[in-house]
């Protein structure tokens, strides 16, 4: 019999010396959260909820009713409960305290409600990502200076994706494993068991619309890919775009592939167009779980120091021989 994922947490819970049951119980909450957004997104034309917000986030960017709805969702589903200090999210500017009537945890959560939510209206997959990570000790209300710890620091990260069936995949740093929504009993159940991504392949994603914008390495790289089986790598490979990083990410855990959205000097002021805290950094940890790699092209993801709660990188993730073959690229550049 299949487990739940809310079996599955309290499992791994209990071969840790100590545990509380704190993480578990924000787990669920999580679950829940993440079961209300894909209601809302199965229902979104039905109940009215699709189209532009009128208004921007702090990135600039425009929000749709979505964006702000699925926010709501997290906040509310996770602020009563006591296992949180502080939460941040791309769709508000600074951190949000736990308000005074809640009690306050041991954890911070950070959160894109709603990847992707630019296909939202065309009816393609969408998702939401988020890393849990421990306040620092002693810190009564927590600031945004207090989130800035590396990728390796984090407690668990995962994604939920919104497809054909809705599916939750989660790290806590042993492993990855895949959840999928069974409707009929509202359970999170275990469907795929120690996910892992194939060190080689023959399929990439990239926005090939910024060609002109990219940095030597991954010109070249793609430049090869492109040329086929006539050209240096004597194969031919397949591309993909599905501009939600969560449906990319979650292709390259089935089947394999490399997911870039590098540097380019397109908007030089942007030094990539990634958030590292909530979607690069819980992405490449699942990832790297998984057997694969993540980059910047220039380093490691998970070593970086945060200095900005909405801090941009170049993210270059997927199977390992094709990441290493990036990365290496960029030292000979």
């Amino acid at each position: 019999m299949s487990k739940s994922l809310v079996q599955f947490i309290i499992e791994e819970q209990r071969a840790i010396p100590g545990a509380t049951g704190d993480f578990t119980g924000l787990v669920s909450d999580i679950i829940m959260a993440c079961k209300r957004i894909a209601h809302d997104v199965n229902k979104g034309a039905l109940i009215g909820v699709l189209g532009s917000a009128g208004s921007e986030n702090v990135q600039g960017e425009t929000q749709k009713k979505l964006d702000i709805i699925t926010n709501e969702v997290f906040i509310e589903s996770t602020e009563w409960s006591g296992h949180l200090a502080a939460m941040a999210s791309e769709e508000m500017d600074d951190v949000y305290p736990i308000p005074a009537k809640y009690p306050k945890g041991k954890y911070l959560l950070v959160f894109d409600p709603l990847d992707g939510s630019s296909n939202i209206d065309v009816n393609i997959s969408v998702g939401t990502i988020f890393s849990i990570l421990r306040a620092p000790k002693g810190v009564e209300n927590p600031t945004a200076a207090d989130f800035m710890q590396p990728g390796t620091t984090q407690v668990c990260g995962g994604y939920a994706l919104y497809g054909p069936s809705t599916m939750l995949v989660i790290t806590t740093g042993h492993g990855v494993n895949g959840f999928t929504l069974d409707s009929d009993i509202g359970e999170f159940m275990l469907t795929h068991p120690n996910m892992t991504i194939p060190v080689d392949t023959f399929e990439f994603a990239i926005n090939a619309s910024n060609e002109r914008h990219w940095e030597k390495p991954v010109q070249r790289y793609v430049d090869e890919c492109i040329a086929g089986k006539t050209g240096p790598r004597r194969a031919n490979f397949n591309m993909r775009w599905i501009a939600s990083m969560v449906a990319e990410v979650h292709r390259i855990l089935i089947r394999g592939g490399v997911f870039m959205y590098p540097k380019d000097d397109k908007d030089p002021s942007k030094a990539g167009k990634l958030r590292l805290l909530y979607e690069a950094n819980p992405m490449s940890f699942i990832v790297e779980q998984a057997g694969g790699v993540a980059s910047t092209g220039y380093e490691r993801i998970l070593d970086i120091k945060p200095s900005a709660l909405h801090q941009r990188v170049p993210v270059i993730l997927g199977s390992k021989n094709e990441v290493e073959r990036i990365v290496r690229y960029h030292k000979e550049a």
